[in-house]
Order: structure tokens, then sequence, then C-alpha cells
């Protein structure tokens, strides 16, 4: 069993310093991975950092 934390879309916004809207488009177009439970969205911790990580890639 794989122990990852899931962030809520709200966690999100805040870490990316990202509105709503934005954030629900980067899940929509598969650009952070999520998954949902029950009518709830998660977003796992370590999918975040990988799209932070991708992020930082294209910058360099």
């Amino acid at each position: 069993m794989h122990d990852d934390e899931l962030l809520t879309v709200t966690e999100v916004m805040a870490r990316l310093r990202l509105g709503r809207s934005t954030v629900y488009d980067l899940i929509r177009t598969r650009r952070l991975p999520s998954v949902t439970i029950g009518r709830c969205r998660r977003v796992p911790a370590s999918a975040l950092g990988d799209f932070i990580a991708e992020q930082m890639e294209r910058a360099a």
C-alpha cells in the first residue's frame, strides 16, 4: 500500500499560489494528476512535486 498524502484543491491552490480555476484547469488537462473519492477531488503530494519539478525543468 502506498503512503502518499492527498491534498485538497484548496491546499494545492495555496502551495502553488494559483486560483481555483487554474488548478482545476491543470487537473482537467491532465497536467496535474488527481483522484476522485466520492465527490471530492484530491491531488497526491508526489504528483504535485513532480509537476513543480517539471515546471522548474522547463524554465531552466
